[in-house]
């Protein structure tokens, strides 16, 4: 698997085809080894065939940060872009593209002084890619995650819940972070109720009713030993906690949307795994 989703590469060749012309993608290409590789009759066939190139084959190309990946050297390339593209929907999409797979896009500034003692320092400002998370710890790569996920959401039967995940990941791809997060709440607690339904639970309560069921169940599937539940509200509770954190009232000041939409989905998506797992051995 490529370290970089379809809508990531997709996206980061659009970028590059913002501020660049003809001429530079043409440059680009025989850097690359690219010419004649595909179409490139106009500026839209260029992204297309780039994109399509960079996900099918992925070969490695020389850049200034060495031999790497087609796709890693297309994302390195468009994270270069100029303010002025920054706004634009594709760059939304790059930005959140390279979240969902694990990475942010850090600014570095750099004060160079000046070649005379009467001149001004000089600040260069260069950018990188920085994972968010170690490469190297089993379990967090999301987009594996997701995989897994709507494997067992099928194996399982939950519509209703895979539904919820397909429109949570969709939102977020496009930036439409309030969205996402509603989509996400919904995806947690509708594949608990199926789970609280698949397992026995007869009654007529609320959803809560049917987590205190789960935990309440002989073996419980929600276990006190891990504070994943308690009998006892005013102990701790990592899955009633879960779903407090994503009804929150307002936002949080020095925490952007993004940021807070990034940590739903990716603790969403470990949890989901988790117990959908969980599940699915206690089924077989």
């Amino acid at each position: 698997m490529s370290e970089f989703n379809r809508m990531t590469v997709v996206a980061a060749a659009e970028v590059i085809s913002a501020f660049s012309s003809h001429s530079d993608m043409e440059i680009l290409e025989v850097e690359w080894e690219l010419a004649g590789r595909y179409a490139t009759g106009s500026k839209s066939a260029r992204v297309a065939g780039l994109a399509k190139f960079a996900i099918e084959e992925n070969g490695e190309v020389v850049t200034e940060s060495g031999r790497v990946g087609l796709a890693r050297a297309l994302v390195e390339r468009a994270i270069t872009a100029p303010p002025g593209v920054k706004s634009s929907d594709n760059w939304r999409r790059l930005v959140a593209g390279l979240r969902f797979d694990g990475f942010e896009i850090a600014e570095t500034q750099t004060e160079i002084d000046a070649d005379h003692p009467w001149g001004s320092p000089q600040v260069e400002t260069s950018v990188q890619l920085v994972r968010m998370l170690p490469s190297d710890v089993p379990g967090l790569e999301f987009r594996e995650a997701e995989s897994e996920i709507e494997q067992l959401l099928d194996r399982h039967g939950f519509t209703v819940a895979k539904g919820h995940l397909k429109q949570a990941v969709s939102a977020f791809s496009r930036g439409e972070w309030a969205s996402a997060n509603g989509a996400l709440r919904n995806l947690y607690e509708s594949y608990l109720n199926e789970i609280a339904d698949r397992l026995g639970y007869t009654g007529t309560g609320d959803s809560k009713a049917k987590r205190d069921f789960l935990g309440a169940l002989q073996p419980p599937f929600l276990l006190a030993d891990y504070n994943e539940w308690n009998a006892n509200n005013q102990k701790p509770q990592f899955v009633q906690g879960l779903m407090s954190r994503m009804h929150p009232h307002g936002g949080h000041p020095g925490l952007s949307e993004e940021e807070d939409a990034t940590f739903r989905l990716q603790i969403n998506l470990v949890t989901a795994r988790l117990f959908l797992r969980r599940f699915d051995q206690r089924s077989g």
